[in-house]
């Protein structure tokens, strides 16, 4: 869509900069340190920029209302404690999940560096957003991650009819060769994940069939009625065992909440989230040298993306990279957002007092 056609059906094109102002402006009321509010920010955006709208700006009335009900807290100390020599356990203590998540990567990376890999388990944090933000974090300093997380009841077990399992993510990351950008694999176990269902919602449209069942047990393309509902596991009792092993990674090894316990980020309000993570490290240096695995990473693109093409495609591409060429084009041209969305944040804003940052003029 062009700009100009797009400001008539109430987009408005965001620059990256602005959006992070945003952002961070709002944070900032709430007590939360300034280097945290850049983490949050920077992930948020991101997110946005990837494509990834369900996980971006427009996710934050949620946020701020548990920081509003003292159900994150803004600025907690997040002291990481050795219990192996390659692993340590992170109590997040109801942080925010991005500074939470980005805590316990920078710990999993330096013990990597030392030990060749390094496993973080996190308790006690909260929802923390795209994975892709900490496969990235790790894939841009040369290390090659494993990134995961359980998530509040949305998906029953197969052959269950009521929400037990999370639409927990599977995140794998790589880091590029010399010509190429990262393997990010970031993939939610559910047909879709219950943040494009809130967007159907919002924008008023039907969701297709086989993405959910209603409160009922019933397929349904009504959002309001899947949200009351459960969403699918993507084939089946493969979806399904993926949420299961994210489940028992992140909450029954870690000593964090599972099978049921996490709190939902939009129901629950009465008690913290208690969020855990996985997160291991892995030095991509430990069998080979770093110039032979870059080699061989492209080497290992080029053969994807010669294989014959099948009708209807016209080209291959590695995981990471359809949302790598948005994230060019966003910082180029802007991030695209509903003006309608934006106005819960940019009244949020105002309320400061301060200007608002390019490009949100005329919303408040």
């Amino acid at each position: 869509m062009q700009k100009d056609a797009a400001a008539s059906t109430g987009i408005r094109y965001i620059a990256p900069a602005s959006a992070e102002a945003l952002v961070a402006g709002i944070l900032g009321q709430y007590g939360v340190p300034e280097p945290d509010v850049a983490t949050t920010a920077h992930c948020l955006v991101r997110a946005d920029l990837r494509g990834v709208d369900t996980h971006g700006i427009t996710r934050m009335p949620g946020y701020l209302e548990r920081l509003d009900l003292g159900l994150i807290d803004p600025a907690p100390q997040l002291e990481p404690e050795r219990v192996a020599p390659a692993v340590a356990r992170l109590d997040g203590k109801n942080g925010l999940g991005f500074v939470v998540a980005s805590r316990a990567v920078d710990e999993a990376l330096a013990i990597a560096e030392e030990s060749g890999v390094g496993l973080v388990g996190v308790v006690n944090s909260t929802h923390f957003g795209m994975a892709a933000n900490y496969l990235l974090q790790a894939a841009e300093r040369g290390y090659a991650s494993l990134i995961f997380t359980n998530a509040s009841p949305a998906m029953p077990p197969w052959g269950g009819r009521a929400a037990l399992i999370g639409t927990s993510p599977f995140g794998a990351g790589f880091p590029a060769g010399a010509g190429g950008v990262p393997f990010i694999l970031d993939m939610s176990p559910a047909v879709a994940a219950r943040g494009k269902i809130r967007r159907a919602l919002r924008e008023g449209r039907s969701i297709p069939e086989g993405w959910a069942l209603d409160e009922n047990g019933r397929p349904t393309t009504d959002p309001e009625a899947a949200l009351r509902g459960v969403v699918m596991p993507m084939g089946g009792p493969k979806g399904s065992g993926l949420s299961m092993l994210m489940d028992i990674l992140c909450g029954v090894f870690t000593g964090a909440a599972f099978a049921g316990e996490v709190g939902d980020q939009y129901k629950v309000f009465d008690r913290p989230q208690w969020v855990g993570h996985f997160m291991l490290a892995i030095r991509p240096d430990l069998f080979l040298a770093r110039e032979a695995i870059s080699a061989r990473m492209d080497a290992f693109v080029d053969r994807m993306k010669a294989n014959p093409l099948a009708d209807g495609f016209d080209e291959v591409m590695i995981a990471g990279e359809p949302e790598a060429r948005l994230e060019a084009q966003r910082l180029r041209e802007g991030i695209p957002y509903r003006a309608a969305d934006l106005l819960p944040l940019v009244q949020r804003y105002a309320a400061t007092g301060r200007p608002l940052p390019d490009g949100f003029e005329g919303l408040a």
